[in-house]
């Protein structure tokens, strides 16, 4: 492990004990996160992703879930703790923003009750502070009236508004790690770069390392420094933001770089402006021999439908694929 790293997962495996077989969600992943950067994952639905950082705080519960391998934060493996080390973890040095914000608040305690809350478990401060922190938290989030808003229930607040709430939440204790599934997802196109300007900001002032977890490469291109990309549970790339959006390696990165619309971009002749990548991601229950990706990549070659692909280390990059063998 890096010196300056906050956190790294080495062989990570999630499964699920269904009727219908074990479903690995991520298979083998390993990954690291630097003190005060922002590190993308990007992939399809069904890729892992949520899964990934749903791991991390352990927050899947077991049965079915079973969590193996490695997550080191600050040298210590979260996998070894007990649960009440781990709940001292939760909120308090690594936070978590989850997809659904409407789905996440409870919806009969008010916006002001459920953020102070935190605050006391971890602080070990007096209701009245918890609340009057709760309600500087909402300020910083810039949400108007925050003293008026603390005082209501999240079905009054629109979903913007929600958003910022859980951002709140989750930076409430001043976390090292935060964990940012989808921040600004159903949210209209204002209203995400507002929810992107206020994370950038506050990651400044807090000195937040950040997990963004997303579908959306533009919001990559505009917060992260590195990226992972994954599919079907593996990392099948990992580099710096520029030289991916520049020249991607995996063919599946390639196919979601080109199914982004760019300004710019002219019409071939025959061909759509927009590429897409045919068929869908695998069955978990069902997953295809050799490289996963084979059944669906334009470039596959026969042994790639045979033996599955090892991790390749081009340049300062990771790549999953026989190309780069």
């Amino acid at each position: 492990m890096r010196q300056d790293s906050l956190l790294t997962i080495k062989n990570l495996r999630t499964c699920f004990h269904t009727y219908e077989g074990v479903l690995t969600a991520v298979d083998g992943i390993g990954l690291e996160i630097y003190r005060g950067e922002t590190l993308g994952v990007v992939g399809e639905s069904g890729c892992g992703k949520s899964v990934t950082a749903l791991s991390i705080l352990r927050l899947l519960a077991s049965p079915p879930a079973e969590i193996q391998g490695e997550i080191l934060f600050d040298g210590k493996n979260l996998l070894n703790m007990s649960l009440d080390e781990i709940r001292k973890i939760r909120g308090n040095s690594i936070s978590m923003i989850f997809q659904e914000p409407m789905t996440s608040l409870n919806p009969v305690l008010t916006i002001g009750e459920q953020i102070s809350e935190a605050i006391k478990l971890h602080q070990g401060v007096t209701h009245q502070e918890a609340w009057a922190e709760a309600v500087e938290m909402l300020q910083m989030v810039q949400i108007p009236s925050p003293e008026i808003r603390a005082k209501e229930y999240p079905h009054k607040l629109s979903g913007g508004m929600r958003q910022r709430a859980m951002i709140a939440m989750a930076l409430s204790c001043h976390p090292r790690l935060l964990l940012a599934d989808e921040p600004t997802t159903a949210l209209d196109v204002t209203i995400q770069a507002q929810i992107v300007d206020l994370m950038e900001r506050l990651k400044e002032e807090i000195k937040t390392s950040v997990l963004l977890i997303t579908h959306n490469l533009g919001l990559i291109a505009e917060m992260a420094k590195r990226v992972v990309v994954m599919y079907t549970g593996k990392v099948v790339e990992e580099a710096l933001v520029e030289d991916l959006f520049a020249e991607p390696l995996h063919p599946y990165t390639q196919g979601l770089l080109g199914s982004i619309p760019w300004m710019g971009r002219k019409m071939k002749a025959g061909r759509k402006q927009l590429q897409e990548i045919p068929g869908m991601v695998p069955s978990l229950l069902e997953m295809p021999e050799g490289c996963r990706f084979h059944p669906r990549c334009p470039r596959m070659m026969d042994i790639c439908r045979k033996e599955e692909p090892p991790l390749v280390q081009k340049d300062g990059r990771r790549v999953l694929c026989w190309l780069w063998k």
